[in-house]
């Protein structure tokens, strides 16, 4: 039934908040623990550890963070070539930058749509014939998914490459049974307010090498050396998460598992809804792996849809919901398009009509339900009566 009220807005990926964190940041509050350090943190840390499986994890103040320590602590420097794929945010790349060194961009796959193992491998073959071998490679899983890691770190480990896994968007995700972020030297994780749990802004860096996380700590806290007084024999950084959020943290961390399978469920909600319209392909499910469906996203081929994927967008906007095109790729942003691409098609073709749906973990039936008439309507089909379960 219409109304001449306007609905509320549908957020792309809102946080979605609980009980636990307040408890936790009241704690802070009471203790005074309000700046950087403190118990939350550390409990943050060896509890996140533990939820992905690793030994050691460093809470910072976002997943940019986290990915330029570790590109730093892996030897990146001024000069330096750095593997990292091209249909990604720009976060992925620009730390390459500011440590100097230059982003050599690689293209996609179409079975995950992520980082193709098969450029990667052939060009660290081809780069250690004429010695110019990259520092490092950057493996981004993509909207929830893994890549196809086997294949890439096989071609890493045999021309000793140190791999950095950017799984700011795919906490929960695994591949072949082991969490995403574990596989590589390190791993990096994100918290902003859009992802699967929310610190409203953090990140963590994890790794099993022990010397790589203290090392990490000590340049996240202005690489302060031992000593009575401030004395600094390196540059460092203000990285460190605070106490409060590392709480919000860890109230978000206790319902992962619940954020993740709703996620899901709003993806096959959607997978149903449209399994009859034309002109509209889901991001697959690779076999390698869980998908957390951190965003549901989809391509749209107009010719059969009947509109194109930018005025599907507006469609959307006009009734008041979120919608954003899939990341446009680095190789064609202004500032990296005279970067070396490896590839580059795939990652454009999925820009030129991918679209990511509202996908947030406190949608209701009635939210999802605006989506998808609304999409059905653009495509020229009828809304269905549908049971939501």
């Amino acid at each position: 039934m219409k109304s001449g009220k306007k609905q509320g807005r549908i957020f792309l990926s809102p946080p979605h908040m609980g009980d636990l964190e307040q408890k936790y940041i009241a704690e802070a509050f009471a203790s005074n623990w309000i700046a950087p350090l403190g118990p939350h943190v550390e409990s943050f840390q060896r509890e996140f550890a533990a939820t992905v499986g690793v030994s050691h994890a460093l809470a910072t103040i976002s997943g940019t963070a986290a990915l330029h320590l570790a590109l730093q602590l892996v030897g990146v420097g001024h000069g330096d070539d750095v593997f990292v794929s091209t249909l990604t945010f720009a976060a992925s790349v620009n730390p390459v930058r500011y440590l100097g060194a230059t982003p050599v961009l690689v293209d996609s796959e179409r079975e995950s749509w992520n980082i193709d193992p098969h450029l990667v491998a052939q060009a660290l073959q081809d780069r250690a014939k004429t010695g110019k071998l990259p520092k490092a490679v950057v493996v981004v899983h993509l909207y929830g998914q893994s890549a196809d890691m086997d294949p890439i770190l096989e071609a890493c480990r045999q021309y000793q490459v140190p791999l950095i896994e950017d799984a700011a968007e795919a906490l929960g995700a695994t591949y072949k049974g082991r969490p995403v972020g574990t596989l590589g030297r390190a791993g990096i994780f994100s918290f902003n307010g859009n992802k699967i749990i929310t610190t409203s802004g953090g990140g963590m860096l994890v790794s099993e090498d022990r010397r790589l996380v203290t090392h990490a700590f000590k340049l996240a806290t202005q690489a302060r050396d031992p000593a009575p007084y401030y004395e600094h024999s390196q540059v460092g950084y203000n990285y460190r998460m605070s106490n409060v959020l590392a709480g919000i943290g860890r109230g978000q961390l206790r319902v992962l598992s619940e954020r993740v399978a709703a996620r899901r469920r709003n993806f096959e909600f959607y997978a149903s809804a449209f399994r009859d319209v034309p002109g509209i392909e889901f991001m697959p499910e690779a076999p390698w792996g869980s998908h957390t469906r951190w965003l549901t996203t989809a391509v749209i081929t107009p010719t059969e849809f009947g509109i194109d994927r930018d005025e599907l967008r507006q469609r959307l906007d006009a009734a008041n919901i979120e919608a954003r095109p899939v990341w446009k790729p680095m190789h064609l942003q202004p500032i990296y398009r005279e970067c070396t691409a490896l590839g580059g098609s795939v990652a454009e073709d999925l820009f030129r009509r991918g679209l990511c749906l509202p996908s947030g973990s406190n949608m209701t039936a009635d939210d999802l339900e605006r989506v998808v008439t609304v999409v059905r309507e653009a495509a020229r089909q009828p809304v269905l009566s549908r049971a939501v379960s």
